[in-house]
């Protein structure tokens, strides 16, 4: 019995320690310290930035198609011009060979779904969720361009993302100013 109680004791103390370890400090978690999360690999990057690209130009085409209200026209307008230029610069990149990737085609699930659910909706019900959208993509672009710009693994899609990172606070400040 009393071999049982030691072995279980010294279980206990090693599974203690093997939590301590795997558990992040606050030093190095960057939820707890504010710091931008690590930068993703240039593929991922590139992932992202063409399907988000792609999400806000057919969103825009479609909140123009709706009849949006007087600051939604304006706006998507903007998203659909300015993001087909930023998907330009990046296939630019990609096709003249300084950056090594592949473009993805088409939207992954997730957009495709957010689009799928504004298809859905008219009037003042469309323009609430595709402000919202817009919101969110924008706040999620612009700590994405941050963190790339700052650790990125590809020199030119730092020097990219460091550029276009202004115009993406610019469309964040405008979609915030949405009713």
């Amino acid at each position: 019995m009393r071999k049982v109680l030691v072995l279980a004791a010294a279980c206990s103390v090693l599974a203690t320690a093997a939590l301590a370890q795997t558990r992040p400090n606050s030093q190095s978690n960057p939820a707890t310290t504010g710091a931008a999360p690590p930068a993703p690999p240039a593929q991922e990057f590139v992932d992202k930035v063409a399907i988000s690209d792609m999400f806000e130009v057919q969103a825009g085409q479609l909140a123009l198609a709706k009849a949006p209200d007087a600051d939604t026209k304006p706006f998507a307008e903007k998203m659909v011009t300015d993001h087909q230029k930023t998907s330009s610069e990046l296939k630019s990149l990609i096709d003249g060979g300084k950056v090594k990737a592949k473009l993805p085609t088409a939207l992954d699930s997730a957009h495709q779904k957010m689009l799928d659910d504004l298809k859905a909706k008219d009037g003042k019900a469309f323009d609430q969720a595709y402000d919202q959208s817009q919101v969110k993509g924008h706040q999620d672009a612009v700590a994405l361009f941050e963190s790339y710009a700052k650790g990125g693994d590809d020199p030119e899609l730092k020097q990219w993302a460091a550029k276009t990172l202004p115009h993406l606070k610019e469309h964040l400040s405008m979609a915030q100013k949405l009713k």
